[in-house]
């Protein structure tokens, strides 16, 4: 059973990436078509694939009300909105909040840029987790063994001349980010987009989400973007607040 599991479990982030023929399922299991056949079925019947007309499968409505469902019960997500909400009117710029999940950091809410030119990125996405401003700030809070493991584990794309390029750079990167409370990524993911992130608090002092402003180049330069510094602490300061309140009175 924990392999049929498995293999379940293992078609769905092939399928994220776009519809594939059972043949494609097979390959990429190791198995043979019936067996990729029987648990394309059984995904269906759950509402987890969905089996177009042309005989390609992709992700079922389900995982999508599933994931909904999982993220409206996210308490942080819900007291940040408003004030997420707040920072893009007064800044104009793409606002996200991200929650570390195993070894993901994943976008929980949007607020995009009031500008023409806007940021590529969706709510339940993964983040680059070596570059993105938002994973250093919720990575550099994991208990030192914790996170030199990580560091170990994770491969460093060169999305860019500015990306973190190994685990020693990515290790030193952290220890800054924890020093002064706060992260940037200017440019290590994308050339033309640069990122501003602050950590939230929860009672015990540990960040339990990070949010950040983001903005292309062309919108406004990576030194405008870091004058938005105090009013992106302030924000992830009101947002700690409100929630460690809640989850005192809980």
């Amino acid at each position: 059973m924990s392999q049929s599991v498995e293999r379940a479990l293992a078609v769905l982030p092939l399928l994220a990436k776009g519809p594939a023929s059972l043949g494609d399922v097979a390959d990429e299991l190791g198995v043979h078509k019936s067996t990729a056949l029987r648990l394309l079925r059984t995904l269906n019947e759950r509402g987890f694939v969905y089996r177009r007309p042309d005989g390609r499968y992709r992700l079922g409505a389900q995982l999508f009300a599933l994931a909904a469902e999982a993220i409206e019960n996210l308490d942080v997500r819900e007291i940040a909105h408003p004030h997420l909400v707040e920072l893009n009117r007064a800044t104009g710029h793409t606002v996200h909040l991200a929650l570390h999940q195993d070894d993901e950091v994943v976008y929980v809410d949007k607020v995009d840029s009031r500008y023409p030119v806007r940021m590529y990125s969706r709510i339940g996405r993964p983040v680059p987790l070596t570059v993105a401003a938002v994973a250093k700030l919720l990575l550099a809070d994991l208990p030192e063994a914790e996170l030199r493991a990580l560091a170990a584990r994770i491969d460093y794309p060169r999305y860019t001349a500015r990306s973190t390029p190994d685990a020693a750079a990515f290790l030193r990167e952290l220890d800054l980010v924890r020093e002064q409370g706060w992260a940037t990524d200017l440019g290590g993911h994308e050339e033309s987009i640069n990122c501003l992130g602050a950590p939230v608090h929860g009672p015990d002092g540990r960040v339990v989400a990070a949010l950040s402003v983001s903005a292309p180049g062309v919108v406004i330069p990576a030194e405008g973007l870091l004058e938005l510094l105090p009013q992106v602490l302030r924000t992830a300061e009101a947002i700690s607040q409100d929630y460690s309140g809640a989850q005192e009175s809980a």
